[in-house]
This record gives C-alpha cells, structure tokens and sequence, in this order.
C-alpha cells in the first residue's frame, strides 16, 4: 500500500531534518547509491562455489588441509561478493559538509521542487 501524500511529506520532511541535524549519522549509516559491483559478485560467487567444492573434496578423500583450503576459498568468495569496490569507496560524498542550496535543488525531483515552493510560499517567503 503505497504512502499517502501527506505521509510522503512528513516522510520528507524527517529526512531532510535528519540530514541537516545529524549529518555524521547519515554519513556513517547511510548507503550509497551506486550499481553494485557486479564483477566481484560473480567472482565471489565462482570462488565460493570452488570453495564449497573443495571442501566437499577434502572431506571426501579424508584431507584435512584440502578442506581447511576449501573453506578458506569459500569465505574469501562470499567476502569479495558482499564487499563494495574500491570505487564505491572512493566516490561517496563527503557528508560532514552540509550541501549547499542550489545543489541539494538541482538533486530534486519535481514533487519535492513543488513541495519546497509551497512551504516557501506558507512561510510568506516567495
């Protein structure tokens, strides 16, 4: 059931408070919104499967270290596939510094432009 457009606002509203009020919160918490990285999935995916295969191997034949190797495989693959890349390290923003208006504007869509017009109007700023 989709929000109300009054709960979209007050939605709205509390974000923007939250950015503005706690902006080291939102830094540390908040994702990004970047693809994910999808080579590294897949490679994290092959590499657990070869993981889990080699596991399986050692148990079979009775080999101790194949099996320690296999885990070590598997673990190494699921943490490539969960990990971010590097670029998505590198290009997230900054938030200790607030953004300035005319950014956070252009970053709008069209019902949060109207919106912002028609509290600027209920505050008597037009």
């Amino acid at each position: 059931m989709p929000l109300s457009e009054q709960e979209q606002r007050l939605l709205e509203e509390m974000e923007r408070s939250l950015y503005h009020n706690d902006a080291e919160f939102v830094a540390s918490v908040g994702g990004t919104r970047l693809r994910p990285n999808y080579r590294s999935i897949v490679l994290g995916v092959l590499a657990g499967v070869v993981g889990i295969a080699t596991l399986v191997a050692g148990v079979a034949v009775q080999q101790l270290w194949l099996g320690i190797v296999g885990f070590i495989i598997m673990f190494g693959g699921v943490l490539l596939a969960i990990t971010p890349g590097r670029t998505a390290r590198a290009t997230r923003p900054s938030s200790s510094q607030p953004r300035r208006p005319a950014q956070a504007r252009n970053q709008q869509g069209f019902m949060d432009k109207l919106n912002d017009r028609w509290d600027r109007r209920q505050d008597g700023q037009q």
